[in-house]
């Protein structure tokens, strides 16, 4: 009907609460040193300048170089766990260059929207595992270097943080609960390793569809007895419309993004089977999501330090902090798309992550293991948003946020008996939530509207999970249970939001998500280099977080206010479970110059609600699919890759569906000399249309389009 809207962006802003309102204008500034643009031309000169200078980075020192750069090594247990690996060669030869694509090489794990982080809002980037979907937050841990990397106020992952050049591998555990990383391995960990070897210049120049531009580049080399790196990447592009062609209007247009990364490393020895690992990062990030007036994106940078000793006593302890400043601006577009008007303005979140962790491994002989350790992560952060918009102005103010604070021991005992690992822990944590607010002012006078202050809670979670693995020849047979924990984060306790005409209310009395589960599988290894891997599984995920529908517009409700007809009006609450039933399959072959990697995974996930959830029972959970699949087929330096992904919904209430869809890629580097290829990539070559959103009133929204690029790769 003419004169409806509907929103294009979701969850999207925080002041601190005093005598009169701060200056709107002057909260838009950095909270980080670095900014746009200057920090986009200082990564791009520095792209340009790596590339330009050469070896003498690497010739410092004729010294061999005795570090690693690693953790100490994976644990014993692990054989009883699904983990997969992907490597280093992989991750530089994505057709799209990104690492959240390169991600999707392993079939269960997902992102709330299929887009990735060139055309998404940032907010939508949470990633999870199994199934255990139905939230923008991630129920998935990511780490990089044993650091988390999920936002600390809203719980998404800004992916162009992580430049591919400066990765040596990515280990996913499926599954596995809390064990030594704690909370927030909910549905299992992602764990990121910066390269600990190299020596030289490497990069790659690239351009493509829509004037898109990527530059990488990285110098690594000895450093006395030590080994440290540099690195920095840059990207933009003119973007695509996202917006389904047919029904497009004037108001929609391309969604250009800008994005760059800085990083440095460096590992000394400090004896002889010491080293010392010193990590910061600085990333910049905008988009823009085909309108006007929708700019989002933030700016956040990390430092840490990591101590890991190898002698007959292992021990690593690491600390680290993290900073970070989001900005999100949402809108309607009337009916006719011919219309565009600002609703929320989230002009400033500020947050920052503290942590510290500790390992000891005690020497207990060759065939067993143990794992001792302690760890403590602190959040804080607020949203600062302009909103309740009239004739193009903001007539409001709110700021919303608190702390949270998590601390937690462990102890795990494994041991390698001849054919059979078995595994075993336990796990307490301590977590606290304080200082959260909500408070709302009008802001021409200042006039306070709602001044919501939370009650300070506290509470233990216990966890634990036990494993064992048995190999027989080729054959090694696995079994697993495990327990999972996640804490609500600041975004979904404090914050209400709109989107369009519909409201959600926050819920500071959210409990924290807990999940059980168990897994069953086989690993095959029918010749040298061909391995294939099984697993089946069943998981519940109880107190589950999800938006639930209490109420219809036009109306007025609490922690909301008005809702207009055709509004809906929602709740963050617990909802009972969701039940993740499935099936995991990975295979990797390696015949001469040929290669072939291929992950699928079957999820028949559930709904299990009662009360105000009670009419979601039984329906899927939002954006889990049932079915997801991979396959890469390589030869030297040629490859391709094809993707599935099957129909999932993009509401709670599954009316609103998203077809599946198959996409086809294909890279081919062409050697010029010995260090230098000639780079062609494709993405989506078909033209697939990847439905990522679809509102109310039917729009659709799509993922990336066909896009080519041709360039040189150093290696």
């Amino acid at each position: 009907m003419r004169g409806m809207k509907t929103a294009l962006c979701g969850e999207c802003a925080s002041f601190p609460e005093g005598d009169s309102l701060p200056d709107a204008e002057a909260m838009t500034q950095p909270a980080i040193a670095f900014r746009s643009p200057a920090f986009f031309r200082l990564a791009s000169a520095s792209v340009i300048a790596l590339l330009a200078a050469g070896p003498a980075f690497a010739e410092a020192s004729d010294e061999a170089i005795i570090v690693t750069g690693r953790a100490l090594p994976a644990s014993v247990g692990e054989a009883a766990y699904d983990v997969a690996v992907v490597d280093r060669a992989r991750i530089v030869a994505t057709a799209s260059g990104r690492i959240e694509d390169v991600l999707r090489d392993v079939a269960g794990l997902t992102q709330f929207r299929r887009s990735d982080a060139r055309s998404a809002n940032a907010t939508s980037q949470g990633a999870t595992l199994r199934g255990l979907g139905g939230n923008a937050s991630s129920r998935a841990l990511l780490v990089l270097d044993g650091v988390p990397q999920s936002d600390p106020f809203g719980g998404w992952v800004t992916w162009p943080a992580f430049a591919p050049e400066r990765l040596e591998q990515v280990r996913i555990t499926r599954g596995g609960g809390s064990g030594a990383y704690g909370a927030g391995a909910l549905a299992g960990t992602i764990e990121m390793d910066s390269i600990g070897t190299g020596e030289g210049l490497s990069g790659s120049l690239a351009y493509g569809s829509r004037a898109s531009v990527e530059g990488n580049a990285m110098l690594a080399g000895q450093l006395g007895s030590g080994f440290g790196f540099v690195s920095a990447s840059y990207a933009r592009g003119d973007g695509f419309i996202p917006i389904m062609a047919a029904q497009r209007g004037p108001a929609d247009i391309a969604a250009p993004y800008k994005q760059a990364t800085i990083a440095a490393r460096g590992v000394a020895p400090i004896g002889d089977q010491t080293e010392l690992q010193v990590s910061v990062m600085g990333f910049t990030d905008r988009r823009e999501r085909g309108t006007a007036l929708s700019q989002n994106g933030g700016d956040g940078a990390d430092a840490s330090v990591r101590l890991v000793h190898r002698g007959a006593w292992g021990v690593q302890a690491l600390a680290y902090v993290q900073m970070r400043k989001f900005t999100s601006r949402a809108v309607s577009v009337d009916a006719t798309r011919t219309t565009v008007t600002q609703s929320v303005d989230q002009f400033n979140v500020p947050s920052t992550g503290l942590g510290a962790r500790v390992e000891v491994r005690p020497p207990l002989g060759e065939a067993v293991e143990l794992r001792l350790g302690a760890d403590w992560r602190r959040t804080t952060g607020e949203t600062n948003e302009l909103f309740t918009y009239v004739s193009g102005q903001p007539t409001r103010i709110r700021e919303a946020g608190g702390q949270s604070d998590t601390t937690g021991a462990f102890a795990e005992l494994s041991a390698r008996l001849d054919a059979l690992t078995l595994t075993g822990g336990v796990r307490a944590d301590r977590w606290w939530l304080s200082n959260g607010r909500l408070v709302e002012r009008t802001l021409a006078t200042g006039a306070l509207i709602r001044n919501d202050i939370a009650a300070n809670r506290s509470g233990w979670e216990p966890t634990a999970r036990a494993g064992l693995a048995y190999a027989a020849g080729r054959v090694t047979l696995r079994s697993a249970v495990y327990l999972g924990w996640r804490l609500p984060t600041l975004n979904e306790l404090y914050r209400p939001f709109r989107v369009g005409a519909d409201a959600t209310a926050a819920n500071p009395a959210l409990n924290p998500e807990r999940m059980r589960g168990a897994e069953i599988g086989i690993d095959w290894a029918p010749a040298e280099a061909v391995t294939l891997r099984a697993t089946a599984f069943t998981n519940r995920l109880t107190d589950a977080i999800g938006n639930v529908t209490l109420g219809r517009g036009p109306g007025t409700f609490p922690g909301v206010g008005f809702v207009a007809a055709g509004g809906a009006y929602r709740q963050r609450v617990n909802i009972d479970a969701v039940r993740s039933n499935g099936v995991e399959l990975d295979a990797n072959a390696r015949l001469g110059d040929w290669r072939l990697s291929a992950s699928y995974a079957y999820t028949d996930a559930r709904v299990k609600g009662a009360g105000v959830a009670a009419a979601l029972n039984g329906l899927r959970p939002a954006q889990v699919p049932a079915h997801t699949a991979s396959a890469t087929l390589g030869w030297r330096t040629l490859s391709a890759t094809a993707r599935y992904v099957s129909a999932q919904f993009e509401d709670d209430s599954n009316t609103r569906r998203l077809k599946g869809a198959v996409t086809v890629d294909a890279v081919a580097a062409l050697p010029i000399s010995d260090r230098l290829s000639l780079v062609l990539r494709g993405e989506n070559l078909a033209d697939a249309r990847v439905e990522t959103a679809i509102s109310a009133s039917g729009i659709v929204e799509r993922a990336t389009p066909r896009t080519f690029w041709i360039g040189f790769r150093l290696d």
